[in-house]
């Protein structure tokens, strides 16, 4: 069995509200969908999801296809999905970063892989621990009293009992208001952690984080930017809410000195940000090792990319503060004729062949981007 093509396709997938960061708001996601054939026209499939253009991170969409097209491509032709570990580890030595583009190259190779022998892939990562994991839910509509409504709604469907709140935008104090107020509506019912996506400066955490630990609320996600490594370990010294460590998380290399400096307390795991699954399952070592609690993250991938995500994390021991891959409750289409089950409080492994979905073609053609080139897609 031998890798014959790669095609790389962009898609806008429709959403069903807008979903607030720090940086940008989300009315549509755009996924980068990946398809490797093997010479007997065998598939497999693979998504990321990207935020915002450049305003979250370096990898746009555009960029990540382009990459993978001209540079990542010739090297994979020829190889034995079998091997997809020698594969990317090839790779890596001839394309620097680019973390995104290999995730959907080795997403891809991983699914023809598993799909060839007919098992799931987390069986090639040494097997499924857990057969759901906690799912979390973001409240984003702005307004107190909607929010916690729906979180209340959503307890009583028993469909989230974790609730994250994005707070990197506007006023950070009367934030902190906005989720005191709804944690105490909850109470106990349910765990409530805030994502600050990079925009407070030390002093600003210092004031709201003590408020926030006095709420309690569960976690702080990434207060500071991505290079105040000495500003985040403080932090986590100070408080005793964790603080966690995301858009400063990427590599097993960044990973390591948050770990020995303690630059945060837990990781949020993202396959896309550190460069594949494989690369993944190493981060989680790091964090497992180092005592840091770890977090199953999300870009607001569609159910192709959640099924990746799940399976990974499936196999991880102890997801400490679960998970948030949500991102198919959040669209208003799917690219995949099956769906992901989220049920008690919960989000369902998916156990077929590869990453246990399938793909409808007619839905990937209906979505993406037309071809540069004006010729008609190889869906």
């Amino acid at each position: 069995m031998k890798i014959h093509s790669l095609d790389v396709y962009i898609l806008d997938l429709p959403i069903i509200r807008p979903h607030q960061l720090a940086m940008h708001t989300i009315t549509a996601q755009a996924i980068v969908v990946g398809c490797v054939r093997d010479e007997d026209g065998r598939e497999g499939w693979s998504e990321v999801a990207t935020i915002g253009g450049a305003s979250y991170g370096e990898s746009t969409p555009e960029a990540i296809k382009a990459n993978i097209d001209a540079y990542i491509t010739p090297l994979i032709i020829g190889e034995d999905p079998i091997h997809f570990d020698r594969i990317m580890h090839k790779v890596s030595k001839q394309v620097r970063g680019n973390y995104f583009a290999k995730t959907v190259v080795e997403g891809a190779i991983i699914d023809l892989a598993a799909r060839s022998k007919h098992v799931p892939a987390f069986e090639l990562f040494g097997g499924q621990i857990h057969k759901s994991l906690p799912i979390a839910w973001t409240l984003a509509s702005g307004n107190t009293n909607t929010d916690i409504e729906e979180a209340q709604e959503m307890l009583r469907t028993k469909r989230h009992n974790i609730f994250k709140l994005k707070i990197g935008k506007g006023d950070p104090f009367k934030n902190v208001e906005h989720v005191r107020a709804i944690k105490q509506a909850i109470g106990d019912e349910a765990r409530i952690t805030v994502d600050v996506n990079q925009a407070w400066d030390e002093d600003t955490s210092n004031y709201c984080i003590a408020a926030l630990q006095d709420a309690g609320v569960s976690m702080v996600e990434q207060p500071l930017q991505t290079w105040d490594f000495e500003g985040m370990s403080r932090l986590a010294s100070k408080f005793n809410v964790p603080i966690m460590a995301d858009e400063a998380a990427t590599s097993i290399q960044d990973v390591f000195r948050i770990a020995k400096n303690r630059a945060g307390n837990s990781i949020a795991l993202k396959p896309c940000k550190h460069g594949g699954l494989t690369q993944t399952k190493k981060v989680a070592g790091i964090a497992e090792a180092s005592g840091l609690g770890l977090y199953g993250g999300t870009m607001i991938e569609s159910s192709l990319g959640t099924a990746m995500c799940a399976q990974l994390y499936a196999t991880i021991p102890e997801m400490k503060f679960g998970t948030e891959i949500f991102g198919p409750l959040l669209f208003k289409d799917s690219i995949t004729k099956n769906a992901i089950e989220f049920s008690n409080f919960e989000i369902v492994i998916p156990d077929g062949p590869g990453f246990g979905m399938e793909i409808d073609k007619e839905k990937v053609k209906h979505y993406a981007r037309p071809s540069a080139s004006g010729t008609e897609l190889r869906v």
